[in-house]
């Protein structure tokens, strides 16, 4: 297993739409297997195949606090079953270093695919469909801070920019 890089706020990458999954093979296997690392290397608690600069419709998600129930959505897709909105502190791999309040529908309906590419379907609620929510948002090429001001938008981008041509 190899840990991947992950692209950071503003990179370009990070606005791609990421296309279906087609294919279910061994090379998709060590994708999921590397993101797994790599999410668990940095800490995260979900991470978007677009984060690691390939822009398949693929994600991985462990929200449990042991980080031993790894959770993997091919082709997600969702639906709003409860419309209450439920606020959460959102942090992202791809913004290191800020969090901010983010509203988002509390219960969601989950259609995806399996490794294997068998349908799952799940109803979730609470920060397993915040982070869903999160993560297919990167494969729609949106990120945390498009729900933020312009103002606070920019304050973030500006200092990972100055941040970025420190370390380079």
């Amino acid at each position: 297993m190899a840990i991947l890089h992950i692209l950071e706020f503003p990179d370009p990458r990070l606005r791609k739409i990421a296309a279906p999954v087609t294919v279910f093979d061994d090379k998709l296997e060590d994708l999921i297997d590397n993101m797994l690392e790599t999410m668990y290397e940095a800490n995260g608690i979900g991470l978007a195949a677009t984060q690691v600069n390939v822009h398949k419709r693929l994600l991985v998600i462990d929200v449990s606090e042991e980080k031993d129930s790894p959770q993997v959505f091919i082709n997600p897709s969702f639906e709003v079953i409860e419309e209450e909105l439920s606020e959460y502190d959102e942090g992202c791999l791809s913004v290191p270093g800020f969090y901010e309040t983010v509203s988002r529908p509390s219960g969601i309906r989950v259609v995806a695919q399996d490794k294997s590419g068998e349908k799952i379907e799940l109803e979730v609620e609470g920060i397993l469909a915040t982070c869903i929510q999160h993560e297919i948002d990167h494969l729609d090429g949106k990120l945390f801070v498009d729900y933020l001001s312009a103002l606070k938008r920019n304050r973030i981008r500006d200092k990972l920019e100055k941040e970025h041509k420190k370390s380079a």
